[in-house]
């Protein structure tokens, strides 16, 4: 064998290896191209929960890949109008208050009727387009030792922020913060007013509370670091909040004030015109599922919205929980509180936090 056919034969063996080796490499990929999801929700303790224990078995029993975006709700919601008609998230998970946003521009693709919807509370089912899939609440939070020492009674309404016993110990989040938000808006209805009228609150918040307010703590890591330093004693809190600053033994209480604590959901929704539609629809349903829910409740304080997740009492105690609970929360009208929340920011900065 001369020199020239000695190198076309290595070639030719060096090609058919290559090919091999590309064939071992790509060949299941090519056969069997992985479908992904995207699914967008916030970083921290959610992020954890899903990846170690809600998204492995939607993956092996569906045959597909999530990839988890974390983000903020504003984040998501800010992603979702950049990539209007090229989604490439599939399924976003948000705040009610960015949630409704969405649904008003068209975002959310129409949720599908499944067996366990029939199994949610009503105030789960946001609209057309969106649906509960766990929830907190608005109240208050206040640290009950120092409450002792000072002789004073356990608060029971959202009239305790014009306590003047209070002043100077008082924390309140600012209107950009959904608790603070839903404080004010309290405020106005418990005045005569309420999310069309929300002028009764400014003046509640303007001469009432803000005189006595020692901070207004933009994070809720923020609030809790003054707790836990005893500059704050108490502040309008939520339940999920207040039960990751239970959790380091801090003496913090919770209450739903007798006027209702507000119900602040965590929703979901199938993109609208995304490339898995139905893979969406199931994994927000999937997210609907007993199992999950409860997992939600022990891991990041969020309350069920399934009528049928049974708890145990540990549990049950640290989430709103059970018909009677979840009676006594009120809805926000997110529609007229999006339409006027950039006018009503420019106000509180102009009047209340000066």
């Amino acid at each position: 064998m001369n020199k020239v056919q000695h190198r076309r034969r290595f070639s030719a063996r060096t090609l058919t290896a290559a090919l091999g080796l590309a064939g071992a490499l790509f060949g299941p990929a090519l056969a069997h191209a992985e479908t992904t999801l995207y699914v967008a929700n916030v970083g921290g303790s959610n992020e954890q929960l899903y990846r170690q224990k809600i998204i492995p078995p939607f993956e092996k029993t569906h045959d597909v890949k999530i990839v988890y975006v974390a983000g903020n709700s504003s984040d998501t919601l800010a992603k979702l109008q950049a990539q209007k008609g090229h989604q490439q998230i599939n399924v976003a998970v948000m705040d009610d208050g960015p949630m409704y946003q969405a649904m008003q521009l068209g975002l959310c693709a129409k949720v599908d009727e499944a067996p366990v919807m029939k199994d949610l509370y009503p105030l789960a089912r946001l609209g057309a387009t969106s649906v509960g899939v766990g929830m907190v609440a608005t109240g208050i939070g206040y640290n009950e030792e120092a409450f002792k020492k000072l002789g004073l009674p356990a608060p029971d309404s959202w009239q305790v922020l014009t306590d003047k016993r209070l002043k100077g110990k008082l924390g309140v989040p600012p209107i950009t913060n959904t608790y603070g938000l839903h404080t004010l808006v309290m405020l106005a209805r418990m005045n005569g007013g309420g999310e069309k009228n929300i002028d009764p609150g400014f003046t509640a918040m303007t001469k009432q509370v803000a005189p006595d307010v020692l901070s207004w703590a933009p994070t809720p890591g923020e609030m809790d670091g003054l707790m836990q330093s005893g500059d704050v004693i108490l502040a309008p809190y939520g339940s999920g909040r207040a039960v990751a600053l239970q959790n380091t033994g801090f003496p913090l209480k919770f209450v739903y004030p007798k006027e209702g604590g507000v119900a602040l959901q965590v929703a979901a929704c199938a993109v609208a015109e995304n490339a898995q539609p139905q893979l969406s629809q199931q994994f927000v349903q999937y997210l609907l599922s007993p199992e999950v829910q409860a997992m939600q409740a022990q891991a990041i304080g969020l309350g069920p919205v399934n009528k049928t997740v049974k708890l145990a009492p540990e549990i049950a105690a640290r989430v709103p929980y059970g018909p009677e609970q979840i009676g006594k929360l009120t809805a926000m009208d997110w529609t007229t509180v999006n339409q006027h929340r950039t006018e009503w920011t420019e106000r509180w900065n102009r009047s209340v936090e000066r």
